[in-house]
């Protein structure tokens, strides 16, 4: 992020989210909708160009804490962590993982009846705007949501295991390991679902209407006009030859059954932890 140059349309993403982070929910301490805000920023989510203009509907409204935890910034590790704050920090990795598998979960759902949603909409304009809006709030926020999982897990990660008891270091490394395979597992379902609008000639991004030719899909390269991603996600490229609706809703489903079971994993781990620091379950919602 640090190493973009880019710029959006921050009086528009703003007034799309109401003036308020996405990630927290804070909103402008000024109260005034009117004013330039230095209370609030935009984040650019997804993999949208290194520089230049990035379109609103790959850009989210964040405060000023959410926009330096997303960069990078979390707690200090230099010291190892005592009990409590070990304990802290896997019952917020545990939430802020349930929160993602939630947006992934509605994301897939609204994704995959996407084509549906278009074609009854018919030439209801309000009907079509509304479907492509809920598509791409989703798209924002579930995006948003993945990329602030590393804020958690990365601390976690940090721990010198070798200095804890083995009761908590092995549930520990387990849990750090089901964090990042269940970040591996749900980046691969996103990938999936915004494949659907490009089978039916979308942006997989701002939903913008493409002419993609033959060699433009399998040209990494090629980019959307309107909002500048690549034409294909990285899902197209695992799914190979068969690019047919069933195959992507295949696909798209039996990742979400792996990441279910590495979710029940995860949160096995993480009642192990706190069980073994403090005595009791965490409570990952």
């Amino acid at each position: 992020m640090t190493s973009r140059d880019w710029h959006g349309d921050q009086r528009a993403v703003f007034d799309r989210d109401g003036h308020t982070c996405r990630r927290c929910g804070a909103t402008d301490s000024t109260g005034d909708e009117s004013a330039s805000t230095a209370d609030l920023h935009c984040y650019p989510i997804g993999d949208v160009p290194l520089e230049g203009t990035v379109h609103e509907s790959s850009l989210v409204t964040v405060c000023d804490r959410c926009f330096d935890s997303l960069q990078g910034a979390s707690v200090a590790t230099d010291t190892q962590p005592d009990d409590e704050t070990l304990f802290t920090l896997a019952r917020d990795l545990t939430q802020r993982q349930g929160v993602t598998v939630s947006a992934v979960a509605s994301f897939s759902s609204i994704a995959t009846s996407l084509p549906t949603a278009l074609e009854d909409a018919g030439e209801d304009d309000a009907a079509r705007t509304d479907a492509e809006a809920e598509y791409r709030q989703a798209r924002r926020e579930v995006l948003l949501a993945i990329e602030s999982v590393p804020s958690r897990l990365d601390p976690l990660a940090a721990v010198d295991e070798t200095a804890l008891d083995p009761a908590v270091s092995d549930p520990l490394a387990e849990l750090v390991e089901a964090a990042r395979t269940l970040q591996t597992e749900l980046r691969e379902l996103v990938s999936y679902c915004e494949t659907v609008p490009v089978a039916i000639g979308r942006c997989r991004g701002c939903l913008k209407a493409t002419e993609t030719s033959e060699t433009d899909k399998r040209d990494d390269t090629a980019a959307c006009p309107t909002c500048g991603l690549p034409s294909e996600s990285a899902g197209t490229a695992v799914m190979g030859t068969d690019d047919s609706m069933e195959a992507r809703l295949s696909a798209i489903n039996e990742t979400l059954q792996g990441a279910s079971a590495t979710t029940e994993t995860l949160t096995e781990c993480a009642g192990q932890v706190a069980t073994a620091l403090q005595g009791e379950p965490t409570d990952p919602q």
